[in-house]
């Protein structure tokens, strides 16, 4: 974090314009509550009952940071193996990926491993990494302490660690708060380069009437059909 603090708010409108958008991509295991996590996030919204993501699901989280309207492009996925290809094109250009597991699960957070190597194989180098520790309203259940997904955030340079609550909403927008400041900070890095890595999407200044943008990996970015949550 730089010294001055960002400026940052949720926005709950869709934007007409923005200046910034970066692709966020959600993987963890079945079950760890990915879809409740970014649908609690975007549209203050819980499912009580379960039932698996097939394929994947696109989400937008709005906010500002000073004063600039940032759109973070959200692509939850399905955890099952067995469709495991079908998400594969959604680490390229992903500027960030959320890795979930639950904390009374401990099979997701022992395959954490796996969909880190993942990310390594398939996503960009620059990409940045968050850990979330889901379900903490079922502490009684708990298997994974704080300290150990602490552990192992730190040695995996990964560069964000939190416990939430898709249920009861607790620390599930800092997520998405701290990924638009981290994305943000990182762009203003390299904003003034000709040279970008291609994980951060940066509109033109000089956008049309109707918010037209350039949009990389055009057919990934139009909205799929919802099949099913988890």
């Amino acid at each position: 974090m730089e010294k001055n603090e960002l400026k940052c708010e949720i926005v709950k409108e869709n934007f007409s314009q923005y200046d910034l958008s970066f692709k966020l991509i959600v993987i963890g295991d079945v079950s760890v509550g990915k879809s409740c996590l970014t649908m609690k996030a975007t549209k203050d919204y819980f499912e009580n009952y379960y039932s698996p993501t097939v394929g994947f699901e696109f989400y937008n989280f709005n906010c500002k940071i000073n004063e600039q309207n940032i759109k973070l492009s959200i692509w939850d996925t399905c955890g099952q193996e067995e469709y495991r290809s079908l998400i594969q094109n959604f680490y390229r250009n992903s500027s960030l990926a959320i890795m979930v597991y639950a904390i009374d699960n401990k099979s997701s957070f022992e395959n954490l491993i796996i969909w880190l190597n993942e990310i390594k194989a398939r996503a960009n180098p620059d990409i940045k990494i968050f850990l979330i520790g889901n379900k903490i309203d079922l502490e009684e259940k708990r298997q994974i302490s704080y300290k150990t997904g602490e552990k192992f955030s730190n040695e995996n340079n990964i560069n964000f660690f939190l416990e939430t609550s898709a249920k009861t909403g607790m620390n599930v927008q800092d997520v998405f708060l701290n990924a638009a400041k981290i994305l943000y900070q990182d762009h203003l890095k390299y904003k003034d380069r000709t040279s970008r890595p291609d994980s951060i999407i940066r509109f033109p200044s000089s956008i049309d009437e109707k918010g037209s943008t350039l949009i990389e990996d055009e057919e990934l970015e139009k909205p799929r059909k919802k099949i099913c949550c988890n």
